[in-house]
């Protein structure tokens, strides 16, 4: 698969002058990307509760979820920067700032910037230096590692460029604890395998903007039966992690519950997306975002999950 070239793309649209300040400042909001930010917030603090094993302190919550958006809001705002020539071929992401030139690439750049610095002493100075260097780390492989390095040149790239989206269920857990620990690590590992199996059905639906813009996501370069085993076999793995919290002694028998009967559902929707694909089944009769759109419901219902099981476990 050919690089794309990350030089500069051209600016579009009028002068940053003859834009209104609500637009601007809506510009800069979406630089963070902030509906991928529920998925943090969902993760975050939830594990905040297994970790205190009932309600952690209300303050903590707030600022470990203001100072994970911030940092999460950076490493967006630095991909947009990265990306803005491969997003002007995108259908789907031709709208947003830097392509539209709402926003200046040098704009961008050090508001990406200013967010990962503000972040990073948020929580060094008001949760706790190991949530801070964890947080920084996770800003650091999504833009280095993901971003720059793995997205462009392999089909693996969800699949390593994952883990910058699991450590917030780390840095929930440091941030109660100060430590680390197996539960977190454990609901870490969920995450990881639930990742690819989440974005490759919408790789799927989407796959002619990443084959334009020469991103080799898994669907563009395999056919869809090969993607679709590769979404079973990660979705059986997730499912088994993600009930090894009981046996290890993190949980009561609530999460358990809730964890077998949402994998079970999971598994049915991935074996049927499985099944379609071998049969041939194309276009919208493939029904891949039935999958994806059940993946949000179903990591909002075990961490949901993760938070009621102390007090009732």
């Amino acid at each position: 698969m050919t690089v794309v070239d990350s030089r500069p793309v051209a600016e579009r649209g009028p002068g940053s002058g003859q834009w209104t300040r609500g637009a601007r400042i809506r510009a800069f909001i979406a630089l963070t990307k902030p509906r991928i930010i529920e998925t943090l917030l969902i993760t975050t603090i939830p594990v905040m509760f297994l970790a205190e094993q009932g309600v952690p302190d209300l303050w903590l919550v707030i600022v470990t979820v203001t100072a994970g958006y911030l940092s999460a809001g950076g490493a967006n705002a630095l991909n947009m920067y990265y990306d803005r020539d491969i997003d002007a071929l995108m259908h789907r992401t031709s709208n947003r700032p830097l392509v539209t030139g709402i926003v200046s690439p040098a704009e961008c750049l050090v508001f990406g910037i200013a967010l990962a610095v503000l972040s990073t002493a948020m929580f060094g100075l008001l949760v706790n230096w190991l949530s801070a260097a964890l947080a920084l780390g996770a800003l650091l492989f999504y833009v280095l590692v993901y971003t720059m390095l793995l997205k462009r040149r392999t089909a693996q790239n969800i699949v390593w460029g994952g883990i910058a989206g699991c450590m917030p269920v780390i840095i929930g857990w440091s941030s109660v604890t100060n430590s680390m620990s197996w539960g977190a690590v454990i609901l870490f590992l969920v995450i990881f395998f639930w990742t690819p199996p989440h974005y490759w059905p919408l790789s799927m639906k989407v796959r002619e903007d990443y084959a334009r813009a020469g991103v080799p996501m898994l669907p563009v370069i395999a056919s869809n039966k090969v993607v679709a085993r590769q979404i079973v076999v990660y979705s059986w793995v997730m499912v088994g992690v993600s009930l090894l919290l009981w046996p290890l002694g993190y949980t009561g028998w609530f999460y358990p519950a809730v964890a077998l009967a949402a994998g079970a559902w999971w598994l049915w929707e991935a074996h049927a997306l499985q099944a379609r694909a071998r049969a041939g089944i194309t276009g919208s009769k493939l029904k891949e975002m039935r999958l994806f759109h059940w993946s949000i419901t179903y990591v909002s219902l075990i961490f949901i999950a993760v938070a009621i099981d102390p007090f009732i476990g």
